[in-house]
């Protein structure tokens, strides 16, 4: 086993010429790519990274003070991790090149602060989510368009139920719906969510809460009016009444079920909520409903799909009085384990 060599700041050398620098500084920046790259990170998110750094290059000296909010956040955030790269890697090399330490600019003084926490989306009751899936199932019989109707209360319903996201429901394969799988059957989610940049991460999400009878519903009696050929490789579960170059029905896009649960749904079976009850709302609902029907937070964040867990806890919103019932709970539990204890 031998010894890594250790150097020292302090080591005299000839400053680089301006040739050298720039032919360092490629490399550096190629070094950077590669170790994000081996890291995981998709490539969308390092060519992100590597504009914000170009970015900056161009406007050192200028005052970023003016820039948008969200463009002084990503620069800054590309800046921190670009000097930490540098000082894991190249702090000894650069400062023989150039006779200064790498250190990042940004500090907890002077680094932008974003918009702090998102505004709570705290979803409706059990009880309106009731009157609005209620009425809108209620008027699919006697609407004009039964098909696109259809698809576009499944999907809502999908949302509420299994805590899909919007883009993930409108990229689900026909396909996908995995009938046999557990107890109540499965989703193949496709294009799930990343996390820090990963890129779409897949999962199989249960037909809980129903949503497998709601599927099934649709795929026997609406879905035959957008396509009749069940078997066709990566026909979508939601249709568009479009049509792909090929003649086969196109995907329903993600505003297309936006603005039907809205306008459509929302504006007329929950008027007080039409400017609330969004796709994302939906999602919460689900979590909360989860949670008060007993499920861990483990395995709602496996549901959700969600990295860490401290995410999931953001989607979990008590109605009425849960919070005084644990709490009274609590105390006969205390009240249980004192008794027998005293004289």
């Amino acid at each position: 086993m031998s010894l890594a060599v250790v150097r020292d700041l302090r080591e005299a050398r000839v400053p680089a010429g301006p040739d050298e620098l720039a032919a360092f500084e490629t490399d550096v920046l190629a070094g950077f790519v590669l170790a994000r790259a081996a890291a995981g990170l998709s490539d969308n998110t390092i060519r992100s990274d590597v504009g914000h750094l170009e970015q900056l290059r161009a406007w050192f000296g200028r005052v970023l003070r003016d820039a948008a909010k969200g463009t002084r956040l990503a620069r800054s955030q590309a800046l921190r991790t670009y000097f930490l790269f540098l000082e894991i890697r190249y702090k000894v090399q650069i400062h023989q090149m150039t006779g200064r330490v790498a250190e990042c600019p940004v500090d907890e003084m002077n680094r932008p602060r974003g918009a702090g926490r998102a505004a709570l989306r705290i979803p409706p009751s059990a009880v309106q989510a009731g009157v609005l899936f209620g009425g809108w199932r209620a008027e699919l019989a006697a609407c004009l368009k039964f098909a696109p109707a259809a698809r576009s209360y499944a999907a809502a319903r999908l949302m509420a139920d299994a805590g899909l996201r919007v883009n993930e429901v409108s990229h689900l394969d026909l396909a996908g719906v995995k009938w046999d799988l557990g107890r109540f059957g499965k989703l193949h989610v496709r294009i799930g969510k990343g996390a820090r940049g990963s890129g779409p991460r897949e999962r199989m999400v249960p037909l809980i809460n129903g949503a497998g009878a709601t599927l099934r519903w649709f795929i026997e009696d609406a879905w035959s009016c957008f396509d009749d050929d069940h078997a066709r490789p990566g026909a979508p579960l939601f249709c568009s009444e479009r049509r792909d170059a090929d003649g086969s029905a196109a995907r329903a896009g993600n505003e297309t079920l936006r603005s039907d649960l809205a306008a459509a749904a929302a504006a007329a079976h929950l008027p007080d909520w039409r400017e609330r009850v969004t796709p994302h709302v939906l999602r919460h609902f689900c979590a909360s409903r989860l949670y008060l029907g007993g499920m861990d937070l483990v395995a709602i964040q496996e549901t959700l799909g969600h990295a860490w867990v401290a995410t999931t806890m953001n989607y979990i919103h008590v109605h009425a009085a849960h919070v005084e019932d644990a709490w009274i709970a609590g105390q006969q539990r205390a009240a249980g384990r004192l008794k027998g204890l005293g004289p």
